[in-house]
């Protein structure tokens, strides 16, 4: 979620949360708590960037940014997902004609 969010733009903390929870119709909460511990290993893989800017209220904020290395796992991990996906909906339809 955090990288496909970040796909699309550079954002700070707080606005991954605000996206994350509004372009899924609030059924995933983000909590801050368990945000910043994965974006700083994201940055320790490689997957993100980080630059400082500053807050609409003048307060200093990182900025994550995905990076070349962030958008390959991203692709890897849609299709995985999507396998998964899959395998769920199989089992799911099968469930319902029994």
């Amino acid at each position: 979620m955090i990288l496909q969010s970040l796909k699309l733009k550079p954002m700070h903390g707080y606005a991954l949360v605000k996206h994350i929870k509004q372009v899924s119709d609030d059924l995933l909460p983000v909590g801050e708590g368990s945000l910043y511990p994965a974006l700083q290993r994201m940055l320790e893989e490689g997957w993100l960037e980080v630059e400082t800017g500053t807050s609409a209220k003048g307060r200093p904020t990182r900025i994550y940014r995905l990076t070349a290395a962030g958008i390959r796992h991203l692709e890897s991990e849609v299709v995985s997902f999507e396998r998964m996906f899959a395998g769920f909906t199989r089992v799911l339809t099968a469930a319902a004609k029994a």
